[in-house]
């Protein structure tokens, strides 16, 4: 067995969904916003290229025992002068920090420990430490007692970048591409296998999509919506042998096969101020409606599992957000609500944030 360590992003109930739902694992240990989990394989050298909710990907070395250390070659640079960080998820911190000092000054290497000073907020609230240093050249992290080194890290800004320069955007109305992501992996489905997005928009999943090698139609009833999804995946150089875009209401058009829905409907109207829980409720059962009467059409021609995101309002008159009936959209449509699922997802201070839904067979 291969021991890997993920760092989880904000949100870490869905980063974990995503790795069980990608990697096909079922069994974790979790400390804080950080699980380790045993793989048969070594993973894919770029894995986290297809992952929203995973900060950095690390592999354990060694069991945290000096004589064990000792054999292990942990500097793999070729400079004498090094920074690096220690991720800490353990006790055994302090004994793992002076050993790396001791070693890399027998080693005759310039090196400093960095401490991690960038900070970021969980979905519940709580200030997590992240690195946040350009000059840093190694990533180490203790677990329990294992050690290990980083050895994959998602680059947020080149994607950020990448959303940034396409030619066709709507910040306030598009899916996130680490939203995109995740529901993606949600899906389970495989590279060369079909996604369908019956809302594609400006055609944000489908571009996610392509990008891992998977074939994507996409539909949205809005043509300007269709037509910057096609400016968008023609931009990213795409072969148009890999997907289709279609103007129609998904609720009624006619589709050859997919292997795997992923959407995100009109989530409403984009709010300035809480409504009242009246008018959300309204919202919400126009959505169930909606995702109902489209579910009810497109399912038949869908092998796999269906996953889409949902209103989750925060009403000025209601303590808590309020949702989506899932458990009457799965009766109405013959599907079952996936175990765990949904899981919010939202930003505080957030009017309508999201909830994350998988739906499969009976």
């Amino acid at each position: 067995m291969i021991k890997y360590f993920f760092i989880l992003g904000r949100n870490p109930e869905l980063s974990i969904a995503e790795i069980k739902a990608k990697f096909k694992v079922k069994d974790f240990i979790r400390k804080g916003n950080a699980i380790l989990v045993d793989f048969e394989k070594p993973i894919q050298e770029k894995a986290i290229d297809e992952l929203g909710g995973t900060i950095s990907i690390g592999k354990v070395i060694s069991e945290i025992d000096k004589k064990k250390l000792d054999k292990e070659n942990l500097y793999l640079g070729t400079k004498n002068k090094l920074n690096y960080v220690i991720w800490n998820f353990s006790e055994k911190y302090d004994e793992i920090s002076i050993y790396l000092k001791k070693r890399f000054r027998e080693e005759k290497l310039k090196s400093t420990e960095k401490k991690l000073t960038g900070m970021m907020e969980t979905q519940d609230g709580k200030m997590i430490s992240i690195s946040s240093s350009k000059n840093v050249e190694e990533q180490f992290f203790v677990f329990e007692n294992y050690f290990g080194r980083i050895i994959q890290t998602s680059d947020y800004e080149a994607i950020e970048k990448r959303d940034m320069k396409k030619p066709v955007r709507r910040e306030e109305l598009s899916i996130s591409p680490r939203i995109a992501k995740i529901m993606i992996s949600l899906s389970g489905v495989d590279k060369n296998k079909k996604l369908i997005d019956p809302f594609c928009g400006i055609g944000v999943i489908l571009q996610e999509a392509l990008l891992q090698g998977i074939n994507a139609i996409g539909i949205d009833k809005d043509e300007e919506a269709i037509e910057g999804a096609k400016k968008n995946l023609e931009w990213f150089g795409f072969s148009k042998k890999n997907y289709e875009l279609i103007v129609a209401d998904s609720s009624n058009v006619r589709i050859s096969g997919a292997d795997a829905l992923v959407s995100e409907p009109d989530l409403g109207k984009i709010l300035r101020r809480s409504p009242k829980k009246e008018e959300a409720s309204k919202t919400l059962k126009n959505f169930e409606e909606l995702v109902i009467n489209t579910i009810e059409n497109l399912r038949k021609n869908i092998s796999g599992k269906i996953v889409f995101s949902s209103p989750f309002i925060q009403a000025i008159d209601s303590k808590k957000r309020i949702g989506c009936d899932f458990e009457k959209i799965a009766s109405r449509t013959g599907l079952k609500l996936a175990e765990g699922f949904p899981i919010s997802e939202f930003r505080k201070n957030q009017i309508v944030g999201r909830e994350i839904v998988v739906l499969g067979r009976n």
